[in-house]
């Protein structure tokens, strides 16, 4: 470590040219030491010296090219890891110390990749539905072109759901989530998104559709919901309120408040209902 250290001013940005160096200063000592020593006594023949160059340059040129080769496992790797790229070239087991390095160091970086893809799926995806959650829908709209940031943004709620965690349990109320995300994701088209929003609320963004198509998509989970219900509270089936508004492409937190507001609207005239944002709170 001392002598890496010691020897940072040589070409300081690049290990390659400062092992060049190196070995172009080491395989030109018995050269000098000729040099040197025929300086001294006069006695330096012409053949000799020749002679000696020519070997001194074969053997620099032979030790740079074989030093540049032994390096290349190294730069393999760092190229491929400041591409983010998954594979690596693999080295074979001889067992010394440039393989050692290369392994450690690919293993460090795929393990370090792999948390990081877990932490950005956690991030973006409700651990108990397995659906998007708000982090994850906001996401997945924002990567949308222009052209398809428009349609239709709907909340959803579990009426009365804090008295299926209070009279059945959590558990029973962990149950009823799953399956409520499970035959919304099931109603809805392949282009739409859904999302877990938060608690017992959920969020569906309708792509490219009017409040009518989105009210038929919501009002046959309704009807299939009615006809194989969720669960039971004292003998009342577990329903949902929604509230609909449509998006044209303005800010997404306004289309949210709108679309919240119809909600609040749907479960204070008794809930088990839909309800769109009012027409001249949505007009452009």
């Amino acid at each position: 470590m001392q002598f890496y250290l010691a020897t940072s001013f040589i070409f300081p940005r690049s290990l390659r040219l400062r092992l060049f160096a190196l070995c172009f200063v080491a395989t030109h000592l018995p050269l000098i030491g000729y040099i040197s020593w025929g300086m001294a006594t006069g006695r330096i023949a012409l053949a000799e010296f020749l002679l000696l160059l020519t070997a001194t340059l074969i053997g620099t040129i032979m030790a740079l090219m074989g030093i540049g080769a032994l390096l290349s496992p190294i730069h393999a790797l760092a190229d491929t890891l400041r591409s983010d790229s998954p594979e690596a070239p693999v080295l074979p087991e001889v067992g010394d110390v440039i393989r050692t390095l290369y392994a450690g160091v690919h293993r460090a970086a795929t393990s370090t990749r792999a948390q990081m893809e877990e932490l950005q799926v956690a991030a973006h995806e409700d651990p108990l539905t397995g659906i998007a959650n708000r982090r994850g829908l906001l996401a997945q709209i924002d990567e949308l072109p222009t052209e398809k940031r428009q349609g239709c943004i709907a909340i959803i709620d579990i009426d009365h759901f804090k008295q299926v965690n209070d009279r059945l349990g959590h558990d029973e109320g962990d149950r009823v989530l799953r399956d409520f995300a499970t035959r919304l994701s099931a109603q809805i088209r392949r282009i739409d998104m859904v999302a877990r929003w938060g608690g017992e609320e959920f969020a569906v963004f309708f792509q490219n559709c009017i409040e009518d198509e989105a009210s038929w998509s919501l009002a046959r989970l309704a009807e299939q919901i009615r006809e194989h219900p969720l669960g039971d509270v004292d003998g009342r089936p577990i329903t949902f309120s929604a509230g609909i508004c449509r998006w044209k492409g303005e800010e997404m937190d306004e289309v949210l408040r709108l679309a919240d507001q119809a909600l609040y609207e749907a479960k204070a005239n008794g809930r088990n209902q839909l309800r769109r944002a009012r027409p001249e709170r949505t007009a452009a």
